[in-house]
């Protein structure tokens, strides 16, 4: 074989190579992005809600309420202001736990932007503060989301009596976290770099999505 011959074998050899060694890389990528879409979340509660800065907590009626924090949010409802913040705590599952057949991983959790529906109606948008690691175990990890909105400006129709006990139900002594939802869009980090899921997701509080 001359030289130009066994320069030509070696450059095709490098092209198959190369070729295998893509495939093989598109193949892996694959795989990891179809084990990350098995991610599943869940609503778990509500905490820390304060309305006006008032911890409602503890607290299951307007009569609950002190003298002083009923008249503050009296005015406040009269200068059509009600605003709120407190965290709801989404449950993250990832099943790849390296049984039936899946690989174990963990995942990153980079971002879970999405929006606020209370009572099925969309209010804020929000995010989470920090990446939190998934891991493949199966186990449940809490991830918590910050949120913050002024009751008035989404449900500004209802009655002074009719908010508050909106915002006891939300986060009052007898919560439920039944009322609300987070229609989202999860972000997580991989080998490849970070994989938006293509499609949103309605995290609700009965089942894993």
């Amino acid at each position: 074989m001359n030289q130009r011959s066994r320069t030509l074998v070696v450059a095709v050899l490098s092209v198959a190579l190369t070729a295998l060694s893509s495939c093989s890389a598109l193949t892996d990528m694959a795989s990891v992005i179809a084990s990350l879409k098995k991610l599943q979340f869940k609503v778990d509660g509500v905490r820390d809600f304060k309305l006006l800065g008032i911890d409602l907590g503890g607290k299951a009626a307007l009569s609950d309420f002190t003298a002083g924090d009923a008249l503050k949010a009296v005015q406040s409802y009269r200068s059509r202001k009600l605003p709120v913040e407190f965290v709801v705590d989404i449950l993250a599952v990832n099943p790849n736990d390296g049984t039936g057949g899946s690989r174990r991983s963990a995942s990153t959790l980079t971002a879970l932007e999405c929006r606020l529906l209370i009572d099925g109606k969309p209010t804020v948008t929000g995010n989470i503060d920090r990446p939190i690691d998934i891991p493949g175990t199966g186990e449940q990890s809490v991830v918590p989301l910050r949120l913050s909105l002024d009751l008035l400006e989404f449900f500004g129709d209802r009655r002074y009596e009719d908010i508050l006990g909106l915002a006891l139900a939300l986060g009052g002594k007898q919560r439920s976290a039944a009322k609300i939802a987070l229609d989202a869009q999860p972000t997580v980090s991989t080998p490849f770099g970070p994989i938006t899921y293509p499609d949103r997701i309605t995290i609700v509080s009965t089942e894993f999505r």
